[in-house]
């Protein structure tokens, strides 16, 4: 399946500031020009109100926007590409779909307009969401679940040179939820533009996300790839309930019995609860540092199904006093896990000592 191509070999850059309320904004990003980048943050924190921002939605932000070779904003010069002319394709919580349109009409809206361009497979495109069934409905008979997939797919055909998706999933029950989740993670390895998607749930930046922006008050606290950025040490306590590890592998067995399946990754062997894997699969699988025991040799005897032998690169202090964040290697992944300074003491743990890490398999998958 041929996706929007990207048009361009750079990626989005900003430096803006601007109030919203009690809020003082000041972002400073680079984001890549391939791939998903998550605005993460908690409830809050500006993570819609930044997307906006890119945009060109919110006025009042002072500074520069570029995407690729092409300034869309520089308030030094004067210069503002207003928001239609940026070739954007934006989905926003609430789908925004045309009421006097049936699902087909609201699909060609676009399409019409980017020209029918031939690289894009709109078949496909339909196909891969589920929404042949729907083309003649009118939207105002459609679930929510519904106008959201035909929001994301009116957004593919209007060939985009960007993406951006602002909690698509968050007003959605757990089923439609976890359909349209699956309908994004299988474009993921297709997609030739970037995105940009903004959420509060770190489960879903986890399965989807390349590239990673932590936002906190209206700033940017951290960005980097993905697996790096949530397993650092240094991030705000509001954060805290994300961190953790984001580790890939392959499934290289399935027990029909017990209902698990095998993922091999550079740390060594996982077993996770079984969805629908199949033998072969490139999975990704979130370690939270709350699900992580600490244990100074291997353990007989214990439900933790998953026994990792690391070594411990780093030590800082958490949001409670009571406890610290240890940051583990293991096999040159990096893993994190939350333990009570107790413990710590009493294990005689230090930077450069060896630990095993029990993860249990009900605490893995997505």
């Amino acid at each position: 399946m041929t996706e929007p191509h990207a048009g361009t070999s750079h990626g989005l850059a900003a430096k803006l500031a601007w109030r919203r309320g009690a809020l003082a904004f000041d972002i400073d990003l680079t984001l890549p020009s391939k791939g998903v980048t998550a605005l993460f943050g908690p409830s809050g924190a500006g993570k819609s109100s930044c997307l906006r921002a890119l945009a060109g939605l919110e006025r009042d932000a002072i500074g520069r926007v570029s995407f690729g070779q092409t300034a869309w904003q520089d308030s030094a010069h004067r210069l503002f590409v207003p928001p239609h002319r940026r070739r954007i394709g934006y989905v926003f919580q609430e789908p925004s779909l045309f009421t006097h349109r049936s699902v087909a009409g609201n699909l060609d809206f676009g399409y019409r307009r980017a020209g029918r361009p031939s690289h894009l497979d709109r078949d496909g495109l339909i196909d891969r969401f589920g929404v042949r069934p729907l083309l003649q409905r009118r939207v105002d008979a459609l679930s929510g679940g519904e106008r959201q997939r035909v929001a994301m797919v009116r957004a593919l055909l209007s060939d985009p040179a960007l993406l951006m998706f602002d909690e698509p999933l968050s007003a959605l029950d757990g089923a439609a939820r976890a359909d349209l989740l699956e309908c994004l993670e299988s474009l993921h390895g297709t997609l030739q533009v970037p995105m940009i998607y903004v959420s509060h749930n770190v489960d879903e930046v986890a399965r989807l996300a390349d590239h990673l922006v932590l936002l906190e008050a209206g700033h940017v606290v951290a960005q980097g790839a993905l697996q790096h950025t949530l397993a650092r040490l240094d991030l705000p306590p509001a954060l805290g309930e994300a961190l953790g590890a984001v580790i890939e592998g392959q499934v290289v067995s399935y027990d029909a019995h017990d209902q698990l399946i095998e993922l091999d990754f550079p740390g060594g062997r996982l077993w996770l609860p079984y969805r629908h894997e199949s033998v072969g699969q490139e999975l990704r699988c979130r370690i939270g540092a709350r699900d992580v025991v600490l244990t100074r040799l291997p353990q007989t005897g214990t439900s933790a199904l998953n026994q990792l032998p690391c070594r411990i690169i780093g030590v800082a202090d958490a949001d409670h006093p009571a406890q610290v964040l240890v940051q583990l290697d293991a096999g040159g992944c990096v893993l994190l896990a939350r333990i009570t300074r107790r413990s710590w003491h009493a294990l005689g743990l230090s930077p450069g000592s060896e630990a095993w890490a029990q993860v249990k398999a009900v605490a893995l998958g997505f």
